[in-house]
């Protein structure tokens, strides 16, 4: 039985105080937030925010989900936009990283190194709005808040890494059995990188889905807005809220100004959260395989 000196009993000791320490600080703005979009509006300005409800409401999400069309319709552009552009993006960036991490093509260094320089520099603003929306025709349609995130130069070098850590004598092997491309990737790749696939699928849909900049710049049809977009109108500009309130069985004196901002931000995070736990031993497992090779 292996035995601890006092120095690691300590280090150990310090690292779970630390930890705990940490998850406290981290879930304290997350409960304030929970127990805000819970509570009575009257109590928030007498009192201000607390850990946990007082005069428990739930009017906050009346006025936010009671109406229907505005969140409920954001939710289901964000949903899709978040499968089918993860869907999209994983495909992309899969193959391409594929290609890339073939040492054999002479072309896989000089790409690689564009790649990267993208990281760098781009084009600014005003040539990509005149590419997007003139020549790409990007404007007012769903493929406008996907296309544009396509593929991450940042998440294509990381899956590079990930398929360069796959011994090439596996593919060598599956070669002479008559194996071609697509099959090393499918067969033989995308098997033995299940982690660096929900890493990079996992930072996709947090992109997709908190993202509000495409829908502010490239969709004017409100039917069209993202849920980040009508979230960021609300809580920006807290009138968009009052100026809804004759649909709505509240009063317009009577909004829950600031519960309304806390229920929009719960209802924006919920599903990356029960998403999270499902991918969680990837996750961990896929950031640690990622950083052995470049």
């Amino acid at each position: 039985m292996k035995h601890y000196s006092t120095a690691d009993k300590l280090v150990v000791g310090f690292a779970y105080v630390y930890m705990l320490v940490f998850v406290i600080v981290a879930i304290i703005p997350f409960m304030t937030i929970i127990s805000t979009s819970l509570t009575n509006e009257q109590y928030i300005r007498a009192n201000g925010f607390d850990l946990f409800p007082h005069d428990l409401s739930l009017a906050a999400y009346k006025f936010v989900l009671g109406r229907g069309s505005t969140i409920l319709n954001a939710y289901r552009v964000t949903v899709i936009v978040t499968v089918v552009g993860t869907l999209i993006s994983m495909v992309l960036t899969t193959m391409m990283a594929f290609a890339l991490s073939r040492k054999e093509w002479r072309m896989a260094g000089p790409i690689s190194f564009l790649v990267y320089f993208t990281m760098l520099f781009n084009g600014g603003l005003v040539p990509w709005y005149i590419v997007t929306t003139k020549y790409l025709h990007l404007y007012d349609q769903l493929l406008a808040l996907m296309l544009p995130y396509a593929v991450n130069a940042f998440n294509l070098l990381i899956m590079r890494s990930f398929i360069s850590t796959v011994d090439n004598g596996i593919f060598e092997a599956a070669k002479i059995d008559g194996a071609n491309d697509a099959q090393l990737l499918v067969r033989i790749a995308l098997p033995l990188i299940l982690p660096g696939l929900a890493t990079i699928c996992l930072f996709y849909a947090i992109s997709y889905w908190n993202d509000w900049w495409l829908g502010l710049m490239l969709v004017s049809d409100r039917d069209l807005y993202p849920l980040q977009m009508v979230i960021r109108s609300i809580t920006s500009n807290i009138s968009y809220a009052a100026s809804n309130a004759a649909n709505s069985s509240i009063a317009a004196a009577a909004i829950p100004k600031e519960g309304v901002k806390m229920a929009t931000t719960v209802l924006t995070i919920g599903p990356i959260i029960l998403l999270y736990p499902f991918l969680q031993r990837y996750f961990v497992k896929g950031l640690t395989l990622g950083s052995v090779k470049g």
